[in-house]
Parts: C-alpha cells; sequence; structure tokens
C-alpha cells in the first residue's frame, strides 16, 4: 500500500474489483439462463454489484435535470420578456458555452477524480441557474440572463461518469459492458422523456421559475449521492502520458462527425414535429408524440442490452444507422404526403427502437477508442458532438418550417440521417484505416 499515490482517493484494487464482480456475478444470478424471465438476467448482474445501486440512484436524480432545463428556461424566459426569440438565444448561448466547457470539465474528471471535480463543478452550475432564475423574476437586463446561463455549462457529465465507472468495474467482460452501456442509454431517454413533461407541469402548474427551481435541486442531491459513492469511483489519472486529447486517438474524429450528424437527426425532428403537429391544429400533442421516440429508444435500449450482438462494435455501426435511416425516412416522408399526426406518432415510435442500438454501439466505440486516463472526456466530446449536431438541426429545421412548410421540414431529418449513414458507412468500412477489431 505504501507505493499507491496519496492523491488517489480510496478505491478498490483491481483484485478486489475482480472478486467483488465474480462473487456477484455466480452468487447472485439466478442459476441458468433459460429459466424465468431471461431478459432481466443481465440486470439482476450488474445490480449485485456492490454500490451499483447506489450510484445509479443518485445519477438519475442528477441526470433527470438534463431534460428540464433548456424547456424550462425556455417558459420562464418567454412567459415573463414575452420573446421566444430571447429565449431561443440565451439557451443557444449555454449550449455554445457547455461545447466548450464540458470537454475540459470531463478531463479534470479524470485526472482528480469525480468527486472531487463534479462536487465543485455542479455548485457553479446552480448558482448560474438561481441566478437566472433571480434575473428573470427582478427584471435584469438582458445581457444577465446570458451571461448567468452561461455559467450552467460546467454542469458534468453525469451519463459519462456512470458509464466511466461501469466501464471500471467491469473491465474485461465485454457482455456485461454491453448490458451497463445499454441501461444507460435507455436511462438517458427515460430522463430526456420525463424531463421536459416534469418541467412543463411544475412552470404550468406552479410558477414560471419552477422548472428551473427544482431542476436545480435534483441536479445539486443527485450529484451529492452520486459522488458520495466512493467505493465504485475510478482511480483518477493524474497526468497521464498518454495522448494529451482523445481527439488525436485513431477512430475518434470518425465517431464525433457520425455523433454530429445524428444530433442533427434528432434535434431537427423535433422542431419539426412540433412546428407539424402546430399546423395540424394539435400543438399540445406534440410533447406526447416525442416521447414515444424516447419510449421506443427506452424500450430497445434495454432489449438491446439483454442480447448478445454478433460481430464488433465497428462492424455493426453501419447496420445500426442503417436501421436508423430506414425506419425513419421512408414512414417521415409518408407522414409528410398524409399530414396525420397519429401516423407521425406511431413513426417516431417505430424509428426510436433504432436511436438506442446505434447511441449505445456509439459508445461503446468512444470506449474501446480513448486513450486510457480519458474515458470521462472522450465520451464528453461524443456528447458534445451530439449536442452540437441537435443545435445545427434545430436551426436548419427552424429555417425549413418557416420558410417551406412543416412537411417539407421532416427533409431535414431525413438528410441528416442519411449523411450519418454514408458517414458511418465510409469512415468505418472494413478498409478504413481508423478502423480495428474491437
Amino acid at each position: 500500500m505504501k507505493n499507491r499515490p496519496r492523491t488517489f482517493p480510496a478505491c478498490p484494487t483491481t483484485q478486489v474489483r475482480e472478486s467483488v464482480r465474480n462473487r456477484c456475478w455466480t452468487a447472485r444470478s439466478p442459476p441458468g439462463d433459460g429459466g424465468g424471465m431471461p431478459q432481466l438476467t443481465p440486470y439482476r448482474r450488474l445490480f449485485g454489484l456492490s454500490g451499483a445501486r447506489a450510484f445509479t440512484a443518485g445519477n438519475l436524480i442528477a441526470r433527470l435535470p438534463m431534460g428540464m432545463f433548456s424547456v424550462s428556461a425556455v417558459v420562464m424566459i418567454a412567459g415573463t420578456r414575452g420573446s421566444y426569440a430571447l429565449a431561443g438565444a440565451v439557451t443557444a448561448t449555454g449550449l455554445a458555452a457547455t461545447a466548450v466547457v464540458a470537454p475540459w470539465t470531463a478531463r479534470l474528471v479524470d485526472r482528480h477524480g469525480q468527486a472531487r471535480v463534479a462536487l465543485p463543478a455542479t455548485v457553479i452550475a446552480v448558482l448560474g441557474s438561481l441566478a437566472l432564475l433571480l434575473c428573470v423574476r427582478h427584471g435584469a437586463p438582458d445581457w444577465t440572463l446570458f451571461a448567468a446561463y452561461a455559467a450552467t455549462a460546467t454542469t458534468p457529465n453525469t451519463g459519462g461518469m456512470s458509464r466511466a465507472r461501469w466501464a471500471y468495474l467491469l473491465k474485461g467482460d465485454a457482455k456485461a459492458l454491453h448490458a451497463a452501456n445499454s441501461f444507460e442509454q435507455a436511462a438517458d431517454e427515460l430522463c430526456f422523456m420525463l424531463g421536459p413533461a416534469l418541467a412543463a407541469f411544475l412552470c404550468g402548474t406552479f410558477f414560471p421559475e419552477a422548472g428551473t427551481l427544482a431542476g436545480a435541486v435534483l441536479l445539486m442531491s443527485g450529484v451529492l449521492l452520486f459522488a458520495a459513492q466512493r467505493s465504485t469511483e475510478p482511480p483518477p489519472r493524474g497526468r497521464t502520458t498518454t495522448a494529451g486529447s482523445p481527439l488525436r486517438a485513431p477512430g475518434i474524429p470518425p465517431l464525433l462527425a457520425v455523433c454530429l450528424a445524428m444530433g442533427a437527426v434528432f434535434g431537427a425532428t423535433e422542431v419539426v414535429t412540433i412546428a407539424f403537429a402546430d399546423a395540424q391544429g394539435h400543438k399540445a400533442a406534440a410533447g406526447v408524440v416525442l416521447a414515444l421516440q424516447a419510449a421506443g429508444s427506452c424500450a430497445a435500449g434495454l432489449v438491446y442490452g439483454a442480447l448478445r450482438p454478433a460481430g464488433s462494435a465497428r462492424a455493426r455501426l453501419p447496420w445500426c444507422v442503417a436501421a436508423m435511416t430506414a425506419l425513419l425516412t421512408l414512414p417521415l416522408l409518408a407522414t409528410a404526403l398524409t399530414g396525420s399526426l397519429p401516423l407521425l406518432a406511431g413513426t417516431l415510435l417505430i424509428a426510436g427502437m433504432a436511436t438506442a442500438p446505434t447511441m449505445v454501439t456509439t459508445m461503446t466505440l468512444v470506449q474501446q477508442r480513448t486513450p486510457e486516463g480519458h474515458l470521462n472526456e472522450g465520451m464528453t466530446l461524443a456528447v458534445t458532438g451530439l449536442l452540437g449536431g441537435i443545435a445545427c438541426g434545430s436551426a436548419i429545421g427552424g429555417w425549413t418550417v418557416e420558410h417551406a412548410s412543416a412537411a417539407a421540414g421532416y427533409g431535414v431529418p431525413v438528410t441528416a440521417a442519411a449523411v450519418a449513414l454514408v458517414l458511418s458507412l465510409v469512415l468505418f468500412g472494413s478498409s478504413n484505416r481508423f478502423t480495428t477489431s474491437a
């Protein structure tokens, strides 16, 4: 023990980690995989690991506000200042700030440890949210809204930190890690399905600032609970001798390009669907329609985690993107031609079923190609790519709806999906120099 770096927090050694994992895998899992409900077996095994339930509970509480903050900010600012343009500009500024700050926060997490960095980063983000609330409520100048919301960019990537814990606990067990990644993607979808609905309910039922206030409380509480689970926290790496950024790692830039295109699919679909429902005279139904897409993805993620996909993640990625493109393209075009809102709801439910497998495979590749000691940073870069794509897709989709029609707007997510497919085929073909067996 005398050779352990004193900067590392107390954590289980590799031998202890292997012992705990093997004991849980054998003693706590149901006998055999064929009886009972085999689709739940991988998840029973995951949460049989010591500390897994506690850090997952904290992470889910902290992750729920991610789907609340932007909706709450828009409702709060637009309702008080009477300007959706101002509300959109403020949230866009926060997104841009997050794209710059989040990778640096993640690098500090890798270097110094999750608890040591995530807690102060969360405090800054929560103070930014509260400052925004006070500025809106007391009529502060518009520029203060931009400054306050930009401070929320320090919000740590709690989903990435949770995936890093699974990667640490399940190192060398590809099957279990696949189930863990699938669960995390399903959790993402669940939070982004429930978050906007919860934010809209709070802001509409109580007062315009209620969504932002509740989100800040949930974020701080969840991170405190998550960070308290030190036994499952990966040890900090300090200053490593590997590449300074995952951006220099072979295979990461192509993955970020695919993430950017997929983000454009999600962003454009959301904006165009809201406009489409409004054009049909059912604007309030847009949230339900989009929730169906997240529900389909959540269910598919859990099922995908219980399966044993064949081949490498690199080989599966083009197939997953192709499925997502096919399930999205033809039904959306049919919806645009018929103008049927029920058809759109069914379309997005089915299309969502290809989203989780695609994202799980993408995150698996990010984990495999990120240099050791930079896992949080690598996954945060992938999330940043998605956010950048969402911003671009939202802007282009909104412009198309305004200058053409809501039905024509569906050409934007269809085009973005086609771009994602071409990129995955070109960049992850078997002969591509970026690809390796995984």
